[in-house]
């Protein structure tokens, strides 16, 4: 299982939910996909989305870099080691964003 985590600044809302638009209408291969979320959340000073998909079997990671509309998405793998999921074993499409790692049990 991976995360997307799709982040935007609120002056790019209509971007963000034009992106979500698309992930919904496009891709069969995720398992799950939340609403905007309009505020700072989890480990990053950004509101964002969650999507979530089991591999990258069908090129949903090459996909959502083609058609992220410039947002920057952090994607993880989904373990018990949360620290290690969101900084070593992450991937960025754009720029990475800091990481506030105090959120997570060490």
């Amino acid at each position: 299982m991976f995360h997307a985590h799709v982040y935007f600044d609120l002056p790019e809302q209509t971007t963000a939910e034009a992106v979500h638009q698309r992930i919904r209408q496009e891709r069969s291969d995720i398992t799950a996909i939340f609403p905007l979320v309009h505020r700072k959340v989890g480990p990053h000073d950004k509101p964002m989305f969650e999507v979530h998909f089991l591999n990258n079997d069908l090129g949903f990671i090459e996909w959502l870099d083609q058609h992220r509309q410039g947002l920057t998405v952090l994607i993880h793998p989904v373990s018990d080691e949360e620290l290690a999921d969101h900084t070593s074993r992450a991937q960025w499409l754009g720029n990475p964003l800091p990481i506030h790692t105090h959120i997570f049990d060490q």
